[in-house]
């Protein structure tokens, strides 16, 4: 396994990082079988672990936690913030009182003094980012955090954070981890190029495009709409919708790129991300061991120039073909009034 820095901070990364998502009730929940994910995982060179606090309700973190002990020291880990925990009002959120109070939560249900990166896991409108800048550099001064980061942000607004962390001498977000895969490929207009000129490190999430590149949806074949993924998001899969025709169309071309590479489908996906030069490490969600030794499999896999010219012919550089999962939208886009005047002001005279 290679190692990266991640986004100037010296710490080095595995350039697979697992995601651990499917780990409790959402997923897998026997713990004993997710700790022997961990470990396996760790024996095979990867030192960067994932996780968040709303994963399964917590139940992700208690489990890593049981995983990293004995071998705590030996892995760079990673949790986030932000999706509500509980009832009430501000039990979520990216407000310092929030952020302070749920660090502590994290940390119990880890078992470790310390979180390598704190991550916060989606932008708060309600929030001024100055606030939740200022809270995070007084956890990092505390010595609770190591550093902390930004996920699924859009470009404007890691920008605005940067300058308000200089205007107001804060620290900064040192990384963003954004959805990216080879059917969604949007985030390489703006969002790369701002964490490349920042110098943030970029862990991506969902390479598979939320299980359509792991190569059991093709073309022809029938979906069942439910059970797994497809039960979450049948719309996403439906292949009599037209909408997702041209995902199934490229599905099957990358399919034959991959069988002319001698690989797996899975395995040029996540190799595909690990090619951009703004990427530091690519998430990888199993819920199973077969799963984890299939993509830990293709970790050696390199794609070469003209490989990546065939798949920017199937999917133009950033283009999406399908809209991922909980990708972050401005109150301007959701709230028609923020879009439109009062309606005696309309009119042009």
């Amino acid at each position: 396994m290679r190692y990266r820095v991640l986004g100037g901070t010296g710490i080095q990364v595995s350039v697979h990082c697992l995601g651990t998502m499917m780990f409790g009730a959402v997923g897998n929940p026997d713990h004993d079988d997710c700790v022997r994910i961990v470990h396996a995982a760790l024996d095979q060179g990867v030192n960067f672990v994932d996780t968040a606090d709303m994963y399964s309700a917590g139940e992700s973190e208690v489990i890593v936690g049981k995983a990293l002990r004995g071998r705590r020291d030996d892995v760079v880990l990673a949790t986030k913030v932000h999706f509500p925990m509980g009832e009430g009002p501000n039990r979520g959120g990216n407000s310092r009182r929030w952020i302070v109070r749920e660090v502590e939560e994290s940390l119990r249900r880890l078992g470790t003094d310390w979180i390598d990166l704190y991550q916060v896991h989606r932008p708060d409108h309600t929030t001024d980012v100055e606030e939740t800048l200022g809270a995070l550099t007084d956890l990092v001064r505390a010595g609770k955090i190591r550093a902390f980061g930004c996920s699924t942000f859009p470009a404007e607004e890691i920008v605005e954070a940067h300058h308000v962390a200089e205007r107001r001498a804060l620290g900064r977000f040192r990384t963003e981890q954004p959805p990216y895969s080879i059917l969604a490929r949007g985030i390489e207009a703006a969002v790369l190029p701002v964490c490349q000129r920042y110098g943030m490190g970029v862990l991506v999430w969902s390479p598979l495009a939320s299980g359509f590149l792991s190569g059991r949806y093709r073309q022809g074949r029938p979906v069942d709409l439910t059970a797994g993924r497809p039960a979450l998001t049948p719309a996403r899969f439906d292949p009599a919708l037209p909408g997702n025709a041209a995902k199934y169309a490229a599905v099957e071309s990358l399919a034959a790129l991959a069988e002319e590479v001698g690989c797996g489908l899975p395995e040029l996906a996540v190799a595909f991300t690990v090619a951009h030069p703004a990427v530091t490490s690519a998430i990888i969600g199993p819920r199973t061991m077969e799963q984890l030794e299939g993509l830990l499999k293709g970790a050696t896999l390199t794609l070469d120039d003209a490989v990546l010219d065939r798949i920017d012919e199937i999917v133009p550089p950033g283009t999406n073909l399908y809209q991922p999962d909980g990708v972050w939208s401005p109150p301007v886009l959701t709230d028609p009034a923020l879009r439109r005047r009062p309606l005696p002001d309309r009119a042009a005279a």
